[in-house]
């Protein structure tokens, strides 16, 4: 399990780092899956053309602002969680080079509010547009870290999520992948039809997020993979780039779908890590990572049973 654990974590941070470069770009200008690096082949206009190559955005710094405050109150603390959050936004914390860049618009007004004193569940906005994927993107640690049952794991899913994204249908995303990713430690055969029937009773009496599930998620239903900010379209293009059949297929079809490269190549490269473990991560994705000294201890700290 630890070479998943492992891999799922470097999953996240390489998806997020490979994919900046190609950021915002659609699929038409996305370069053919061979030229997909770190650093773009010469004369590509890579966005973010001021961050060095191999270096992750806000998706992976979040995604550890999560797993420190998990692993150092030993439960999901919103106020804990939130006060890191802020610590990276302004600080720069858990950001290699203290460089925060490409924060989200959902995400920015959240933190902004959380320093003005309101608390985490009334920080992150509720309404229908307000479904970005700016909490799936880095709710994976809670499912490598957890020990509880399904249903906490969902509702601990659901809360992580409020702080920025409050609509029930950013959380159900959130639940979702958790358990998905949950279901391939467990060597499900199916991981994600077995997370998905696991939610369903788990929403059995709750309406508004079976209505979420069912006519917004639609699990089971063949999605339309744009690779864009909306969080159910980020999940199902994960999903569906997840079919590949190696750990740098599945980064660089995330990528291909153009949008929000990093984002779903990183919501994709962790459960790829979980799936082929770090021993099938390519040895130059890793060894060109940067700011890895910022997470060695993070990751020692979950590995240590």
């Amino acid at each position: 399990m630890s070479d998943q654990l492992k891999g799922a974590l470097y999953g996240l941070l390489i998806g997020d780092a490979l994919g900046v470069p190609y950021e915002f770009k659609p699929p038409a200008e996305i370069p053919p899956s061979p030229e997909i690096e770190y650093t773009p082949p010469p004369h590509f206009p890579r966005s973010h053309p001021s961050v060095q190559p191999g270096t992750w955005s806000d998706d992976g710094s979040q995604a550890l602002c999560l797993l420190e405050s998990l692993l150092a109150r030993g439960e999901l603390n919103l106020i804990d969680f939130s006060q890191r959050l802020q610590n990276w936004y302004f600080e720069g914390h858990l950001a290699v080079d203290k460089n925060v860049f490409d924060v989200g618009i959902q995400t920015r007004e959240a933190i902004i509010k959380l320093s003005k004193n309101f608390f985490p569940g009334e920080s992150g906005r509720a309404d229908e547009h307000a479904n970005g994927n700016g909490s799936l993107m880095r709710c994976l640690p809670l499912a490598l870290w957890h020990r509880g049952t399904d249903a906490v794991l969902v509702e601990d899913a659901h809360q992580q999520s409020i702080i920025t994204h409050a609509h029930p249908r950013a959380q159900a995303c959130c639940a979702l992948y958790c358990l998905w990713a949950r279901r391939i430690l467990q060597s499900d055969t199916d991981p994600w039809q077995s997370a998905t029937a696991t939610l369903r009773l788990l929403y059995q009496n709750r309406p508004d997020f079976t209505y979420e599930l069912e006519d917004h998620i639609r699990p089971e239903s063949p999605p339309i993979c744009e690779g864009t900010g909306y969080v159910v379209d980020c999940l199902h293009s994960a999903r569906i780039a997840c079919r590949q059949d190696s750990f740098e297929a599945v980064v660089k079809r995330a990528i291909a779908f153009g949008n929000d490269t990093d984002t779903t190549a990183c919501v994709a490269g962790g459960i790829a890590g979980l799936r082929f473990g770090f021993s099938q991560i390519p040895a130059r994705f890793i060894q060109n990572l940067r700011g890895q000294s910022l997470f060695a201890p993070l990751l020692t700290q979950l590995l240590t049973p």
